[in-house]
Formats: C-alpha cells, sequence, structure tokens
C-alpha cells in the first residue's frame, strides 16, 4: 500500500537583520527551532531573507545605489560557506527539511551576486543551490542570470520539492519544468513590494499566484514573504518622508500554505509577522490529479514539447590545454 508524507510546514513572514548576515542566521536559527517545536518539518523562509533585499533599486538612481550594492555585496555569504554550515545543523539539529533565500557572492568576480534559493535536507544536507533565472524589473541592477541547472526538483522526507524566487512563479515555463519532475510541494518565496505601481496589491499578486500554481499542478504550494521593519526604512529612506511612507505601504505580504484545490489550508498571514502552519496531505493531490494531470493524461507530448537545458554556465570554456581551477575569492571575515 503507498503511503505518501502527512505533515505541517511553516511559512515564515519576518523581515531580516538588515545587512547582518550573522545576525540574520541567527534570527532563523530561532525560527526554525521555533516551528520545530510546533511541530513543523518543513520551515520556509523568505526571498534573500539573508541579508535582505536591495530597495534602494527602486527608490534611488543607479549611481546612487552603487554604494548600497557594494554593502550588499560585502554582506552576502558563500555558497559552501559558514553562514550556510549553521543554517545545515539548525535543520539537522530540528529534524526540520529548510528552504531559504540568501543573497550569494559569486566565486569569480567581485561584481556578481546571486537571488539564491538554498533547500536543506533534515539530516543537514545542502540538497539546492536555485539561483533566480532573470532579475525582475530593477532587480537587474543587482543580480546576474542564474541558469538551467538548478531548475531541480529534490526528493525530501516531506515529498519531492521544487522552488522558484518571487516573480519566477509567473514563468509558465520554470513551473512546468518543475511539475514536470515530479513536484509534489512547490515552495515560492517573496519580499514585501511596496514600491510597485500603485494600483499593484502586491498580497493578492502572491495569493493568486500560489494559488494558480497548486491548483494547475495538483500540488501544495507554501510560500513565504519577508516584512520591511523600522530598521530597513530608516536604513533605506532616512529623512525622505515620501520614500517612508512609500516603504509603510500596507498589503505588500502574504505568507501561507496552499493544497491541490487552490485553496489555502489556512488563513494567511497578510503584512504581520509570524509563522503560519499548514497541514500538507500528499494523498490529496491524487483524485485531484485523475481530474487534470497537467504533466500525465492530460496533455498531449506529441504535440507540446518543453526543452530544459541544464547546462551550468560558465564565463569561460577552455579547450587545447587543461582548465586551471576557478579561483576562489576570499571568505568575507
Amino acid at each position: 500500500m503507498l503511503e505518501l508524507p502527512r505533515f505541517t510546514a511553516a511559512a515564515v513572514q519576518h523581515s531580516p537583520v538588515f545587512l547582518d548576515p550573522a545576525a540574520t542566521v541567527r534570527k532563523a536559527v530561532g525560527l526554525i527551532e521555533e516551528a520545530a517545536a510546533n511541530g513543523a518539518t518543513l520551515v520556509a523562509f523568505p526571498e534573500v531573507f539573508v541579508p535582505g533585499y536591495p530597495y534602494w533599486n527602486w527608490t534611488m538612481n543607479p549611481v546612487q545605489g552603487s554604494p548600497w550594492f557594494e554593502k550588499l555585496y560585502r554582506a552576502a555569504v558563500d555558497v559552501p560557506g559558514p553562514e550556510v554550515a549553521e543554517l545545515c545543523a539548525a535543520a539537522r539539529r530540528h529534524r526540520t527539511t529548510v528552504v531559504i533565500g540568501v543573497n550569494e557572492r559569486g566565486r569569480h568576480s567581485l561584481g556578481v551576486l546571486y537571488n539564491t534559493v538554498l533547500t536543506i535536507s533534515s539530516g543537514g544536507e545542502l540538497l539546492g543551490v536555485h539561483r533566480k533565472l532573470v532579475p525582475t524589473w530593477a532587480e537587474k541592477l543587482t543580480w546576474t542570470h542564474g541558469d538551467g541547472s538548478s531548475l531541480k526538483v529534490h526528493g525530501t522526507e516531506v515529498g519531492r520539492i521544487g522552488v522558484l524566487a518571487c516573480g519566477e512563479n509567473t514563468n509558465t515555463l520554470a513551473r512546468f519544468a518543475l511539475l514536470a519532475q515530479g513536484e509534489q510541494v512547490h515552495v515560492a518565496s517573496y519580499i514585501a513590494l511596496p514600491v510597485a505601481p500603485e494600483d499593484y496589491d502586491m498580497a493578492d499578486a502572491i495569493a493568486i499566484r500560489t494559488a494558480a500554481h497548486a491548483f494547475e499542478g495538483k500540488i501544495f504550494s507554501v510560500v513565504s514573504t519577508s516584512t520591511i521593519s523600522e530598521e530597513m526604512i530608516d536604513a533605506i529612506a532616512g529623512d525622505d518622508q515620501a520614500v517612508r511612507d512609500q516603504l509603510a505601504r500596507k498589503r505588500n505580504a502574504l505568507s501561507g500554505i496552499f493544497g491541490p484545490d487552490g485553496r489555502p489550508v489556512t488563513e494567511p498571514l497578510i503584512d504581520t509577522e509570524g509563522i503560519v502552519y499548514g497541514e500538507v496531505d500528499l494523498a490529496r493531490c491524487i483524485q485531484a490529479k485523475q481530474m487534470h494531470d497537467i504533466i500525465g493524461h492530460y496533455n498531449r507530448f506529441d504535440v507540446f514539447s518543453l526543452h530544459l537545458n541544464a547546462t551550468p554556465l560558465q564565463p569561460l570554456v577552455i579547450t587545447g590545454r587543461p582548465a586551471e581551477p576557478t579561483p576562489v575569492l576570499p571568505e568575507q571575515e
């Protein structure tokens, strides 16, 4: 008799300790401990939670924002590195699968930062390092593109997990690539986006995208969004009241757990900090997939096909002589 995982998932809605990776990781470890104590065996964190999101791309011109890029680069983490090791140790200690967003420093250039989502097993193994494929809009001032090599689904104790960061969840082909690899639990990480156009309701946008993927794939989707703290507003806006008001806008964060019918399994969190818990029972996906299984009987692969280039991209390919090791930049002390 087939047995499918049934477990409690936790979606974290908190702000980082802005541009302080060590303090943010300590906060994350504390939140993992809290969620595990409440029975969660999957804990999802927001996009680039360590150590924060580059809001200055939206509130400053590129010249004004350039010193902030340097601050973020210096505060980013290496993968692997000590901050990642601490997160892995926390996952192992509390027997929880952890998905968390980080700013990752490139290993070959002082100008490369990636928007990266880490997937860590309950045994403390770093399973996945997904780099956001296309930075959204103003984010292109900060992050380098990822590639298809990280668009993977990972087997865990709580099912087959796939991850995407923020705007990637609108990319139909990226989502299908995960579903076609047998994704059962999708983890979507977001940031609050009060800098969007005035008629853009970020909470609604997150809910729509999360529900759509869960319903289309007949899977569970866990979504985690960061909040903006007063500390972050002070750092970015200073005395500029217009920017302060903009960053304090409401309906910009939503976190929760959605089922294969597209509905939340419990009331999502909107704007407020906290952890939202929900039950994931993968057996609920079976009958739903009998009706619409877009990676099985409800598709026409003789008509449609999707090609995923999973080749890791390199800045230099050397032929004709042995390749030298890629230089590794010194780790930040």
